[in-house]
C-alpha cells in the first residue's frame, strides 16, 4: 500500500526514491489521493535535497503518462518544437512555427500564458479576433497534419499531474528547483509526441536564470533527462539582458511578428535568434544535413513567402481573420493613448533593467501578476531603442508607450526612464546566442 507521507519522508531524509514509488505518487496526484499539502512537502524536499537524474527522469515519465500522449504515426520523426524559459518581448514562436513548417517539418506547439514579468505566446494570440487557442486535440492534430503547424494553450488532457504540481510550486517558493523545472517542461513536450525539441534557455536580467552558470545547469539537466526519456533535445542559451525586438506587449508583438513575416521590418537580434532556432529544429527533424544548410533553408522559406503563407493559413484555420497579414491594423486593437518617451540626457544607452520593464508592463495590464488577472491586449511598448543607442536629450525617442489612459503616461514614463542606464562610452554589443 502506498503511503504518501512515507514517500515524502524518504526524500526529506535524503534517501533515493524508487521508480515505482515516484510513479505511485504521480498517480495519486492525478487521482486526488495526494493532497496539495503533500505535493508542497514533496516539492520543498526536492528543492532542498535535490533529485538525481534517474529520479528526475522517472518523475518526468510518470507525469507524461498521467494523461494523453499524442501519436503521430508516419510523421513521428518529423515532429519538432521549441520551448522558451520566458523573457520580455519574446514573440519568436509566432514566426518560428510557420518557418519550420514551410521547410517540411511539423510543429505541434503547446504554449503558455505570461506570468510575472514574462510574456506568454497564448496571450499574444488571444489579441487576434476569433483565434482559438483551446482547440480539441483531434482538431489540433488535424491542422498540424494539414498545414505543418498549430499553436494552442496548455490542456488538461496532456500531463495533468504537472498542472497540479506547478500550481503548488508557484505559491510555495519551489519554482526554482532545476529538477522540477526539467520535469515540468519535458513532461508536457513528451506528451505532445515530439521527436525533437530545441530549448531556448534565457539568461540575463530579464530571465528566470540570471547568470550563465544557472542557465548551463538547467540546459544540462534538460538535455540529460530528455535523453533518458528518448527525446532528442538541443539547448541554446540566449541573452535576455534587453527586450527582444522593438516591441513588448501583446497586440504590438503580434504586429511585429506580422512585419517580420511580410518583410516590412525585421529586428536583427530577433532575426538571428529565429533563424538559429529554426536551423536547430530542422537538423533535429532530419530536414537538413547540418546547421548551415538548415539556416539557408529557413531563410529561403522566409524570403519566398511560403512561411508567411503558412502563418496566414494557420491563423485562418484556428478561427482568426484570413487577411491578418494584409491588414493587421484592422484586426489588432490599438490603445487610445500613444506617446513617445524621449531621452532626458545625452549619452549611450548602456543597460536595460529588462525585468523591471516587464513589471512596468504588468502594472499597465499588459501582463499578469496572478493567473486570474485580466490583460489589456492593446497596451505595451513599441520602437524600443536597443542597448547601444546614442541618445540626445530632448530628441532621441527611447520608446513609444501605448496606454489606456492619458493619466498613466507621466508615471509610466518616469518608471521607464528609471529602468535604463546611460553612459559616456559605446556599449559592448552582446551576442543573442550565448552558448
Amino acid at each position: 500500500m502506498f503511503i504518501p507521507q512515507e514517500f515524502i519522508r524518504q526524500k526529506r531524509d535524503g534517501s533515493a526514491l524508487e521508480p515505482a514509488s515516484l510513479h505511485q505518487f504521480v498517480s495519486g496526484i492525478t487521482s486526488g489521493q495526494v493532497s496539495d499539502a503533500q505535493i508542497a512537502a514533496f516539492c520543498m524536499a526536492a528543492l532542498l535535497k535535490g533529485l538525481s537524474i534517474q529520479e528526475t527522469a522517472q518523475l518526468t515519465m510518470s507525469m507524461t503518462q498521467s494523461g494523453t500522449v499524442l501519436q503521430w504515426g508516419e510523421l513521428a520523426t518529423k515532429i519538432v518544437d521549441k520551448h522558451s524559459t520566458g523573457g520580455v518581448g519574446d514573440k519568436i514562436s509566432l514566426m518560428l512555427a510557420p518557418i519550420v513548417a514551410a521547410c517540411g517539418l511539423y510543429v505541434p506547439m503547446i504554449a503558455g500564458r505570461g506570468l510575472g514579468h514574462t510574456g506568454g505566446t497564448i496571450d499574444k494570440l488571444d489579441t487576434i479576433p476569433g483565434f482559438k487557442t483551446g482547440l480539441p486535440l483531434n482538431e489540433f492534430q488535424g491542422i498540424v497534419r494539414k498545414l505543418g503547424c498549430a499553436i494552442i494553450g496548455q490542456t488538461l488532457e496532456l500531463a495533468p499531474a504537472d498542472k497540479r504540481i506547478y500550481a503548488v510550486r508557484d505559491v510555495t517558493a519551489t519554482v526554482e528547483s532545476v529538477p522540477l523545472i526539467t520535469a515540468s517542461i519535458l513532461s508536457k513536450k513528451l506528451a505532445a509526441g515530439l521527436h525533437g525539441l530545441v530549448m531556448d534557455v534565457k539568461c540575463g536580467n530579464g530571465a528566470f536564470m540570471t547568470d550563465i552558470k544557472e542557465a548551463r545547469q538547467l540546459a544540462q539537466s534538460l538535455q540529460i533527462v530528455a535523453a533518458e526519456a528518448g527525446l532528442n533535445l538541443t539547448p541554446v542559451i540566449t541573452d535576455m539582458n534587453q527586450i527582444l525586438g522593438h516591441s513588448a506587449g501583446n497586440a504590438v508583438e503580434v504586429m511585429e511578428a506580422v512585419e517580420y513575416m511580410t518583410g516590412a521590418y525585421r529586428d536583427r537580434r530577433v532575426h538571428d535568434l529565429t533563424m538559429d532556432l529554426a536551423a536547430h529544429m530542422l537538423v533535429l527533424g532530419g530536414a537538413a544535413r547540418d546547421f548551415e544548410q538548415a539556416r539557408t533553408q529557413a531563410q529561403n522559406a522566409l524570403d519566398s513567402g511560403r512561411a508567411a503563407e503558412i502563418f496566414a493559413q494557420m491563423i485562418a484555420a484556428q478561427g482568426g481573420p484570413a487577411e491578418l497579414l494584409e491588414n493587421p491594423l484592422k484586426h489588432l486593437g490599438q490603445a487610445p493613448v500613444i506617446k513617445e518617451i524621449i531621452a532626458d540626457r545625452d549619452g549611450t544607452l548602456t543597460e536595460m533593467d529588462t525585468r523591471g520593464i516587464g513589471m512596468l508592463l504588468v502594472q499597465l495590464k499588459a501582463g499578469r501578476a496572478r493567473v486570474e488577472d485580466a490583460i489589456d491586449p492593446a497596451v505595451g511598448l513599441t520602437r524600443i531603442a536597443p542597448v547601444g543607442t546614442k541618445c540626445e536629450a530632448g530628441k532621441t525617442v527611447l520608446a513609444k508607450i501605448h496606454l489606456r489612459h492619458e493619466s498613466d503616461f507621466e508615471p509610466a514614463k518616469s518608471a521607464y526612464l528609471s529602468k535604463i542606464t546611460f553612459g559616456p562610452f559605446k556599449a559592448l554589443e552582446r551576442d543573442i546566442i550565448l552558448q
